[in-house]
């Protein structure tokens, strides 16, 4: 009796352990809730790739300040590559980094730099779209910067 038991509870657990383990197969594909426009242009974007640049430009020093009662991003944009980047546009997107980082976005601004040199760096200040009020902004050190490079297309 006492094995028997033992064995079909061997038997259930063995099968709540393989029910859990991820499936080898390819992922199924989530269900189109009316979407189908978002996810032509989202696999129109991932099939080109990343910009090949994404990796040798960062944006450092990012400062929100208030010029003519409008909100200004001041960032330094940084060129860590060895050529000079020409025609350079991105979209910035600031996000905070406190406790309630998971909501949305603090902001967004394009940026626009006509030329970067090898290795070198510049300083960029551009209007400043955002929802909040000048009083409700992260400080500077709680805003993490995420660059999503539009051109020069290579």
């Amino acid at each position: 009796m006492g094995g028997g038991v033992a064995v079909a509870l061997l038997v259930v657990l063995g099968l709540a352990y393989y029910s859990m383990q991820p499936s080898s197969g390819k992922p199924e594909a989530p269900a189109d809730k009316g979407g189908s426009d978002k996810v032509a242009a989202t696999s129109a974007v991932a099939d080109k790739g990343p910009n090949p640049l994404q990796k040798a430009v960062e944006v450092v020093g990012v400062r929100v300040v208030t010029q003519d009662k409008k909100p200004v991003a001041k960032i330094v944009v940084v060129n860590h590559s060895l050529g000079e980047i020409t025609g350079l546009e991105a979209t910035v997107t600031l996000w905070a980094s406190t406790k309630r980082s998971e909501e949305d976005s603090v902001g967004t601004f394009q940026i626009k730099v006509a030329s970067l040199a090898p290795n070198g760096s510049l300083e960029v200040s551009a209007p400043f779209t955002t929802k909040l009020k000048p009083y409700e902004m992260p400080d500077w050190q709680n805003l993490t910067a995420d660059l999503q490079i539009t051109a020069p297309k290579l």
